[in-house]
């Protein structure tokens, strides 16, 4: 069965070599970049290597939570259902980048942009044939710092890091458990894969970015994690894993979601 998907962050790396797999086997695929003229030329490239010319996309800057809104209701004004959603898009950058709300970079377009994107999307998702939600964890996680969430204190970019993908896999065990209805599954798709983000942070990759494109095209479509929600697949194992400590910690998980929904609130 053919499906609709959503894939942020796919105009390079991962993210579109996911969708070039996903458009191949003839899905309705949706990618999302910061750039139009850029956003136009994958289009166009996806719909020549795949033979697939249901192929469309978004433009947005994740780092502003306008936008993000923007592309939620862009997404809905289009879309009469949507059976998959990777939330992709993730940034390192080096140095203490902050959105114009004053939060951190790696903090807004790591966990709260696809935090808020989905909220908005939800009602699309429940529409959907088995839907399911990926969301891009990391290897690196570490304890979340409510200040530095907040704004309020400045870390290092190799920590807010590591805290917004804990973040973002945190929110993904809560949300398996709230909505039973959607798979939710995040995943390491690999340490330093061969990707511009990797190499803008380290310099450096151990694997190519196949590696990870691929893993987001099985979990986003293989019956093999069709009932899987609430799992977190580490692709380093090329296995289901264990996330950090706290994803599996309830009483930390529900503190989280309420101080995300409070900083939101406040915007």
């Amino acid at each position: 069965m053919k499906k609709t998907i959503f894939i942020t962050g796919s105009t390079d790396g991962i993210g579109k070599l996911a969708a070039i797999k996903l458009a191949s086997d003839g899905h309705e695929v949706y990618i999302h970049g910061r750039n139009e003229n850029k956003l136009k030329s994958v289009i166009e490239e996806i719909k020549a290597q795949s033979n697939n010319q249901n192929i469309d996309g978004f433009v947005a800057d994740l780092s502003s939570f306008d936008e993000v809104k923007k592309l939620a209701s862009d997404v809905k004004n289009k879309l009469q259902k949507l059976d998959i959603l990777i939330n992709n898009a993730g940034v390192y950058y080096g140095g203490s980048l902050k959105n114009e709300n004053g939060l951190d970079l790696r903090f807004v377009v790591n966990y709260f942009a696809p935090y808020l994107l989905t909220k908005e999307l939800l009602e699309l998702l429940k529409k959907g044939d088995t839907p399911r939600l990926i969301n891009l964890s990391s290897a690196a996680q570490s304890p979340v710092s409510i200040p530095a969430l907040q704004g309020t204190q400045d870390i290092s970019e190799n920590a807010s890091y590591a805290q917004s993908k804990l973040a973002l896999t945190q929110w993904s065990f809560n949300l398996a458990e709230d909505e039973k209805g959607i798979t939710v599954i995040a995943v390491n798709p690999g340490s330093l894969l061969n990707t511009n983000m990797v190499k803008v942070a380290y310099g450096k990759f151990w694997s190519s970015a196949d590696k990870g494109g691929n893993i987001l095209y099985e979990l986003a479509v293989d019956d093999t994690y069709k009932n899987k929600s609430g799992i977190y697949f580490d692709n380093d194992q090329e296995q289901i894993g264990r996330a950090h400590a706290d994803a599996y910690n309830l009483s930390k998980n529900h503190s989280l979601i309420q101080e995300t929904e409070s900083i939101l609130s406040n915007l």
